[in-house]
């Protein structure tokens, strides 16, 4: 019989000392982690919960290796993140189109998704991913960016959110320049995502395109929030594929989630329903 092991990491909140005096405080990131954790128990898996002051880089880190530790092939690790999506300059040379490697943006530092991709490559072959990421990972954050958000609700007449899950760019450049050596080492020390095999079979679903901004929310981000109606308690019976798109079918315009695959691929893996451990 397969295992499941589920992680659900949420930040209302990081320690301000580090990103240069910025709280990035969030209304529903704690939320969304709570609820993925209550859906994750439901289906069977033995979850953990991260949140704020808990989700510090160490414990997030920690979480991966124990779980590639004991999970068999066949096995499934399900990971869901509620929290801002940052940036640091690339100094390793795999971001050739920005310059630029995405971050979860974790209540002590940044996780650079350089190591993220490591901590996926020690996963044994034939182990099943789910990763949600309820953040923004846009290599286009900028106020530009932020104004065009607010035009498009102005333009449907709708108000806008109660605050977007965005390190603003200001703060990640002094984040980066007060912390230069700590990321810089990071990256020195950390393979480049395109020269990492990763042979798990992982699904990524993040909570909207590149140069689109997720939203928060009172309850729970827009993306979890709608996720959260389409699982409908487990009643949801469909593939991966369609549940992602019926979320996105869902969802406005302006936020629009994306599907995607790293490692080895497995059709019967992406046929299944959700959460199926």
């Amino acid at each position: 019989m397969a295992n499941g092991i589920s992680v659900h990491i949420g930040l209302n909140s990081v320690d301000a000392s580090h990103y240069g005096g910025w709280p990035g405080t969030l209304n529903a990131c704690e939320a969304d982690a709570k609820d993925m954790n209550a859906l994750a128990k439901k289906a069977k898996f033995k979850p953990t919960m991260l949140l704020t002051s808990k989700a510090s880089a160490e414990n997030v880190i920690s979480a991966f290796k124990d779980a590639a530790s004991k999970l068999k092939p066949g096995d499934i690790f399900f990971v869901s993140y509620s929290g801002h999506g940052g940036q640091v300059p690339d100094t390793n040379g795999d971001e050739e189109d920005d310059g630029m490697d995405e971050t979860w943006v974790l209540y002590n530092r940044e996780l650079v998704d350089d190591e993220i991709y490591e901590l996926l490559s020690k996963f044994k072959a034939g182990v099943r991913i789910v990763v949600l990421s309820d953040s923004c990972h846009s290599g286009t954050v900028t106020k530009e960016l932020e104004r065009q958000f607010g035009d498009i609700h102005a333009a449907l007449n709708v108000p806008p959110p109660e605050g977007v899950r965005a390190m603003p760019k200001e703060v990640a450049d002094k984040t980066y320049k007060q912390n230069k050596a700590l990321y810089d080492k990071i990256q020195k020390d950390t393979p480049p995502e395109e020269t990492v095999a990763v042979g798990a079979s992982v699904l990524l679903i993040s909570g909207c395109q590149d140069g689109q901004l997720s939203s928060d929310g009172s309850k729970n981000g827009l993306f979890t929030g709608t996720l959260k109606q389409v699982w409908n308690g487990g009643k949801y019976s469909k593939s991966y594929p369609a549940f992602a798109r019926e979320i996105a079918r869902r969802m406005p315009l302006y936020q629009k989630p994306n599907y995607f695959k790293v490692g080895t691929a497995n059709v019967l893996f992406e046929r299944q329903k959700p959460f199926s451990v």
